[in-house]
C-alpha cells in the first residue's frame, strides 16, 4: 500500500482531491489531502510543509532536510501546489509526481516564476490558436471547462483566499528531487500543454511527460484516470517512477 499526499494549488482546498483520494483508496491505496495555510498572510513554507508532513503522520522537521526514505510515500503537487509538494518530498524522502505544475527553482517565487517560464507568450500563443479561451479571465473557461457544471460551481463557491506574502517569498528548497514524474494536461488554458512541457524537460529532465486529456483541473474533470496513472489498478504500488 502506497500513502499519496495530495497537495492542493491556489485557491483550492483539499477537498479538490476527494474524488481522486476515494479512486486510489479503491485501488487498495490510501491518500491523504490536507488543507494548507495558504489563506494565511503569516504562513510560511514550514508552516505548509508541516501541514502535509502531519498528515502522512511525520512529525516536524526541517524544510530542507531529507529525512529517511520514505518508499511507501508519493506526495502530488497540482498546479502553483509543486512549490509544497517538492518541499514535502524533500523532507519526507518520497517520490513526487507532479500535474499541470509550476516546478519552482531555488530561490524563484512564485510571483516570479510567470515571467522566468515565458508563461505571458505562451497563453498569447494558445489565445491565438483557440479564439481567446487561453487565457480567459473567466473562471469557468480558463479552468473548469471540462468539469461537470456543478462540480465547476462548487469550485468556485469553494475558492480560498491566497497569501500574496507566499507569492513573494523566494522558494527555499534545492530544487526538486529527481527522478520524478510530471502529468501534462493536454487541454489546459491556463498552463498551456507546450508551456508544461518545457517546464517538464527544463526544470526536471524528463523529455517524455505523461499526458491526461484533461483541462487544468484534472482531479475533478476525470478523477478516475488521473488515479490510474498515479497508481495503476491492480498494481497497489507500481508505476510511481516509471
Amino acid at each position: 500500500m502506497t500513502t499519496f499526499a495530495l497537495v492542493h494549488g491556489s485557491g483550492d482546498g483539499g477537498w479538490a482531491w476527494d474524488h481522486v483520494a476515494r479512486a486510489l483508496r479503491r485501488r487498495g491505496h490510501e491518500a491523504v489531502a490536507p488543507d494548507l495555510p495558504t489563506d494565511r498572510e503569516d504562513a510560511t513554507w514550514a508552516d505548509c510543509v508541516d501541514v502535509v508532513a502531519q498528515a502522512v503522520g511525520v512529525g516536524d522537521g526541517p524544510v530542507g532536510g531529507r529525512t529517511e526514505g520514505n518508499e511507501d510515500v508519493v506526495v502530488v503537487g497540482h498546479s502553483s501546489g509543486a512549490f509544497v509538494a517538492s518541499l514535502a518530498a524533500t523532507r519526507l524522502g518520497a517520490a513526487q509526481v507532479f500535474v499541470a505544475a509550476m516546478v519552482p527553482r531555488p530561490g524563484e517565487s512564485a510571483q516570479e516564476w510567470f515571467d522566468a517560464v515565458g508563461w505571458g507568450a505562451a497563453v498569447a500563443a494558445g489565445a491565438h490558436e483557440d479564439g481567446g479561451r487561453t487565457g480567459s479571465t473567466d473562471p469557468m473557461v480558463a479552468y473548469f471547462h471540462d468539469v461537470a457544471p456543478g462540480l465547476a460551481r462548487e469550485a468556485v463557491a469553494r475558492e480560498r483566499p491566497t497569501s500574496d506574502v507566499l507569492g513573494e517569498v523566494p522558494w527555499p528548497g534545492p530544487g526538486p528531487a529527481v527522478p520524478a514524474r510530471y502529468v501534462v494536461t493536454t487541454l489546459d488554458r491556463f498552463l498551456p500543454p507546450a508551456l508544461q512541457r518545457e517546464v517538464a524537460r527544463t526544470r526536471l529532465g524528463i523529455e517524455e511527460p505523461e499526458t491526461i486529456g484533461t483541462g487544468h483541473c484534472a482531479h475533478l474533470s476525470r478523477p478516475d484516470e488521473l488515479a490510474d496513472l498515479l497508481a495503476p489498478s491492480g498494481a497497489p504500488g507500481a508505476g510511481l517512477l516509471r
